[in-house]
């Protein structure tokens, strides 16, 4: 089905804006909500699920090398049982994919193209995804290879420019009512790091597989680093009412002024969740195709990839009606959700993989 291979470091650099490119728009005032002023603080505690996740998604791939999630589960549960698991986690990466377009769409329409409808950003986007995804695994590790460091320039370049602006008086008092609102703040991001779990699908495709790990875990560490980077950025400029913004990245770069000509660089945070955002769709929607063809025992991907665009397209209509319902969904619902598919049932596998496995080691 897939003859292409990547690199560990490809799949690390995919992983990156993967987690990265939603998580840094939204992430920080979700977090406030709980943290204030310690929404610092969370990134760092949510990232022990990402660690976690990568830990589980990399032991199920050493008992089963060349097999994704879908494969595996038949193995570990029997046909039929493992079937009916599998479509939970083709479901949830269909919805899920459907709310990142969504979300992406939502916020081009209310930043900046504001006459256009928003059935063609939406389309546009996931046409361009289709065509990245076709090309196969291999083309999407050159697209993060190429598009990770265009990602990384533009952030790095808008928080430089941010500094003139930071308020160290609004990051105190530190801690002021202990660990637990950080603790309650870091509920939202670890729905984001455990989407780490989407490596099932790349790690049989790696041509060094013992490296998988360490890179996983690399790219939770950047990830986590990036997130209290960009979370302290935030509340340095823009203190209590973090909160109450629903992009408070773009907001913040409203604030960047240099002479009379330099200024108004919203353009950056539009090109940073383009860039990221057409690299986590692609991936979520390469995790849906391949997914979908081993499920139904297809000879290729390929076959299903315009079905699958429209299905993207429609759930991320059908899901959610509003971007402020969106907004509630990510804060209330999506960390629990994102947890029970992608961790809780996944450490469930390999509980009964890894007792699979002795039974048949002592039987030998």
């Amino acid at each position: 089905m897939e003859k292409g291979k990547i690199t560990s470091l490809q799949m690390a650099l995919l992983m990156y804006p993967t987690i990265v490119a939603t998580a840094i728009l939204a992430v920080p005032s979700l977090t406030a909500k709980y943290a204030k002023q310690d929404l610092w603080i969370s990134p760092i505690l949510a990232s022990v699920v990402g660690l976690f996740t990568v830990y589980v998604t990399c032991s199920l791939n050493k008992l089963y090398p060349n097999k994704t999630i879908i494969q595996m589960s038949e193995n570990i549960m029997g046909k039929v049982p493992g079937k009916l698991i599998t479509l939970f986690f083709l479901f949830f990466y269909i919805h899920v994919t459907g709310l990142i377009v969504r979300d992406y769409s939502e916020f081009l329409v209310g930043s900046f193209f504001f006459k256009t409808p928003i059935t063609i950003i939406s389309g546009s986007m996931v046409f361009l995804c289709a065509l990245a995804v076709r090309g196969g695994i291999e083309v999407l590790g050159r697209v993060a290879q190429l598009f990770s460091p265009i990602f990384c320039i533009p952030l790095i370049i808008l928080i430089i420019l941010l500094i003139p602006e930071f308020r160290i008086s609004n990051l105190s008092p530190i801690l002021e009512g202990g660990f637990f609102p950080a603790m309650k703040g870091a509920i939202v991001p670890s729905g984001w790091f455990s989407e780490f779990f989407i490596m099932i699908f790349l790690l049989p495709f790696l041509n060094e597989k013992k490296k998988g790990m360490k890179y996983g875990m690399v790219a939770v560490v950047v990830v986590m680093l990036t997130l209290v980077v960009v979370n302290l950025t935030v509340q340095l400029v823009l203190g209590t009412t973090t909160a109450t913004k629903v992009y408070p990245l773009m907001n913040v770069s409203r604030y960047i002024g240099v002479g009379d000509f330099f200024e108004h660089l919203e353009s950056i945070s539009m090109a940073i969740w383009i860039m990221g955002a057409f690299v986590k769709i692609s991936v979520f929607y390469y995790a849906v195709s391949s997914g979908i063809a081993q499920w139904f025992n297809l000879s290729d991907f390929r076959l299903v990839i315009w079905p699958v665009a429209i299905l993207i397209v429609e759930f991320s209509f059908w899901s959610i009606p509003n971007i402020m319902e969106y907004s509630r969904f990510d804060f209330i619902a999506f960390p629990f959700y994102a947890i029970f598919i992608q961790v809780i049932i996944p450490v469930f596998l390999l509980l009964i993989a890894t007792i699979q496995k002795k039974r048949e080691s002592k039987n030998m």
